[in-house]
């Protein structure tokens, strides 16, 4: 009985400082170390380097753990979006909720789009998260992609599927500047654009630049008349 509870208890301060040593990782990258070293996120945890390693095989296995941890927050922050009902209805709750995420997982989708070139497991992971996503919109807005010509229906998701990207996102906030609020805007206005086809408005044509005409010279003949 001794001996299983040691076990036990091992397990158990083993499971802590995992969630520690994620814990960390997640935390640096929020404050903006995208690429923090292994005796940067063991300072943060506060455990030794070699604790990383003997808890995680390297940093592809930590990343990993960590967007897995960072998945379950999120999930905490979306529910099931309105898949009927009239457009602009289920447009607000697409976006609405699109945003909280994007916000949410800013840091680490950063962090993710360095580290996974190099590491097949958490590109596989980004993959399967954006195909989650690609779904989502097509789920909402069946409605108006159904009612596309195939060809135009792909285009339509492609550029709906762009717009909502982590990478969009952050071009709306970090190169451009918006708030979370304008960002939100921008995307509900070109959403709308793209599903119901609603034009730009006309574009006004530029003001003309009159110029006083300069007065004619007089006709100096010296006084003769003109033959």
């Amino acid at each position: 009985m001794r001996a299983q509870t040691t076990v036990d208890g091992r397990a158990a301060r083993a499971a802590r400082t995992r969630e520690a040593v994620v814990r960390a990782l997640l935390a640096l990258i929020a404050e903006g170390d995208v690429r923090p070293t292994a005796g940067r996120i063991a300072e943060r945890a506060g455990i030794s380097l070699r604790s990383v390693y003997v808890h995680f095989e390297d940093l592809d296995d930590l990343f990993v753990e960590a967007a897995r941890e960072q998945r379950s927050r999120v999930a905490a922050l979306v529910h099931t979006l309105p898949t009927d009902g009239g457009f602009e209805e289920r447009l607000d709750a697409f976006v609405a909720q699109r945003t909280r995420v994007l916000e949410a997982i800013a840091p680490v989708a950063k962090a993710t789009a360095l580290h996974e070139p190099f590491s097949p497991a958490l590109a596989s992971a980004s993959r399967a998260a954006r195909r989650q996503g690609r779904a989502e919109l097509e789920r909402v807005f069946a409605t108006e992609l159904d009612a596309l010509a195939p060809a135009a229906r792909t285009q339509a998701l492609d550029a709906c599927d762009a717009l909502t990207s982590s990478d969009s996102w952050d071009f709306l906030r970090v190169r451009r500047g918006l708030t979370p609020r304008a960002a939100s805007a921008t995307v509900t206005a070109a959403l709308r654009q793209l599903l119901q086809g609603q034009p730009p408005p006309p574009a006004r044509a530029p003001a003309r630049r009159w110029r006083a005409r300069r007065a004619a010279a007089p006709d100096d003949t010296g006084g003769q008349e003109r033959r």
